[in-house]
């Protein structure tokens, strides 16, 4: 029933409110449920670690790719590009998924490109078109379920990606954490942990102090200078870190995605009164902050996380240019509005990063 009750929490604060980024009233308010929810969380860490003698880890490593802010920090595109950099490497990556609003769904349901985002969620079904269905996606709510089922299908898989999974303690770890090959990122961008507390008074899931393989910082802007990146370092607690750098591609016509534009021949067909930027992500301002850094500064709409998109809410808005995010274009596809551009994100993984997961990787089986 607890977990039941997060999930829901989590599912309603998909826009964050302000009095999470600083200390004050409101969140002092909060504090005692915070606290609470604490508790829960302990209380559920220590039933895992009792049980432990009795559960057995899987038999390929997983890496999961996660956050402990409510909200999206970017999970998504770095799946997408691990799994893109494994795959070039020689593995054979799968990936699993819990599907945002995926409860109905009674057992593990393999997703590909033309799976419905309503049943699925937006995620897998946008890692799916993105990859050409090249790597088996898994979404369930129970992830292990999930592993069981993707390792009986397709046993040439031989490392998982679980795309977020940081609180969910059913995926178990190999027998020696230091010396085995699984990897916990947990994921940040340039809002940090904003005032540091648990949700309902702040946004974090989990305290920041329990520790991580590696933190992958996205989202930092071109102008950050090496003073402010210090900064954040040391307000994340230091650690093993990874700056990755966000790159916006060429934005292809919704209805037509065979036709392209570049950033600069949007800009030059356009006049920023003329274009209208909407994102329903976890960062909308994220999204915005990139066009910007491409000259496109129009007007911009910021929905809540996974945000449902209709054609009449389209026909409100009066631009001759609108961006989306290919995580809302997703549930955009039977949408006839020619105006609507569709911009790509690839994110780049940097050297230190890949040579680091490899030496993890190809560590033995410390069962053996």
């Amino acid at each position: 029933m607890a977990k039941q009750s997060t999930q829901s929490l989590f599912t309603k604060l998909t826009k964050s409110p302000q009095f999470w980024e600083k200390r004050g009233f409101t969140s002092s308010l909060l504090w005692p449920l915070s606290w609470l929810y604490g508790l829960v969380i302990r209380v559920r860490h220590l039933l895992a670690d009792l049980s432990l003698g009795s559960k057995i880890s899987h038999t390929v490593p997983i890496i999961i790719v996660g956050n402990i802010r409510v909200g999206g920090t970017g999970k998504t595109p770095i799946v997408i590009a691990l799994a893109e950099l494994l795959s070039s490497l020689g593995w054979k990556p799968g990936i699993i998924s819990r599907g945002y609003g995926a409860d109905t769904l009674s057992s593990p349901t393999q997703v590909d490109s033309q799976s419905n985002t309503a049943l699925v969620g937006d995620e897998p079904v946008l890692i799916a078109q993105r990859t050409h269905d090249r790597f088996p996606i898994w979404v369930f709510p129970k992830r292990k379920e999930s592993i069981a089922v993707m390792l009986s299908k397709d046993e040439s898989v031989d490392v998982i990606i679980s795309d977020d999974g940081l609180q969910h303690t059913g995926l178990v770890r190999w027998p020696a954490r230091d010396g085995g090959r699984d990897i916990e990122f947990v994921v940040r961008d340039q809002r940090g942990e904003g005032n540091g507390l648990l949700i309902p008074a702040g946004p974090l899931r989990e305290p920041a102090s329990r520790g991580r393989d590696a933190t992958l910082i996205t989202g930092l802007r071109k102008q950050t200078n090496d003073s402010d990146r210090q900064v954040l370092n040391d307000a994340i607690g230091g650690g093993r870190t990874f700056h990755l750098a966000g790159l916006l591609d060429r934005a292809y016509q919704l209805t037509q995605p065979s036709f392209s534009k570049s950033l600069k021949e949007i800009v030059g067909d356009c006049s920023s009164e003329q274009i209208t930027a909407v994102a329903g992500i976890g960062n909308p301002q994220r999204f915005f902050d990139d066009l910007a850094e491409h000259g496109i500064a129009g007007r911009c709409i910021a929905l809540p996380d996974h945000a449902h998109f209709d054609a009449t809410f389209f026909k409100g808005i009066s631009s001759s240019c609108i961006l989306i995010t290919e995580k809302d274009a997703v549930k955009c596809a039977n949408i006839p509005d020619e105006r609507i551009w569709v911009v790509p994100m690839s994110m780049v993984l940097p050297d230190e990063l890949s040579e680091w997961m490899q030496s993890i990787l190809r560590r033995p089986d410390p069962r053996h």
